[in-house]
């Protein structure tokens, strides 16, 4: 699977797959989603219910938690880049832009929030991840545009 010319994901859950192959993106995301259902569902990793055995205090996670849904999320944001980069138009086509776009900010958003994802894997996506987190406005303009007032250059401040 690949976002662009630059990005080829290959597939290695580490268990069955050990060593990364090749696959289409429909295989990618079949290994990823299957993986992914796996990791939820093992209560070793996902404790399935709050409290400890009586039902009472907080439940508590593993060691390799957070870890393993940082490599989790990583691996979902891999499967936007691919549609971003190879889909896009047809999403547009399809006028679902504005659902895929909403959903890939409530994702980014999360992301950054528990930095779920590294820099660096973000960056098929680097520019529109910056647009969402506002980070590609340098501060200095973003003080400029708060000393101008609501209307721009010569507004009046409310």
């Amino acid at each position: 699977m690949c976002a662009g010319p630059k990005y080829e994901y290959r597939w290695a859950d580490g268990v069955v797959i050990k060593k990364p192959i090749k696959c289409s993106a429909p295989k990618y995301v079949d290994y990823l989603f299957e993986w992914v259902e796996k990791q939820v569902d093992d209560p070793r990793l996902f404790p399935q219910r709050s409290g400890n055995s009586d039902g009472e205090g907080e439940s508590t996670f593993p060691e390799g938690f957070q870890d393993a849904v940082k490599k989790i999320f990583t691996r979902l944001f891999r499967v936007y880049a691919h549609i971003y980069h190879s889909h896009f138009a047809k999403v547009v086509q399809l006028g679902a832009e504005a659902h895929l776009n909403t959903l890939f900010k409530h994702f980014v958003f999360f992301t950054n929030a528990f930095s779920l994802v590294k820099r660096e894997e973000l960056a098929p996506l680097g520019e529109l991840v910056d647009g969402i987190l506002g980070v590609a406005q340098r501060p200095a303009e973003r003080a400029a545009r708060n000393d101008e007032g609501p209307g721009g250059a010569g507004g009046e401040r409310l």
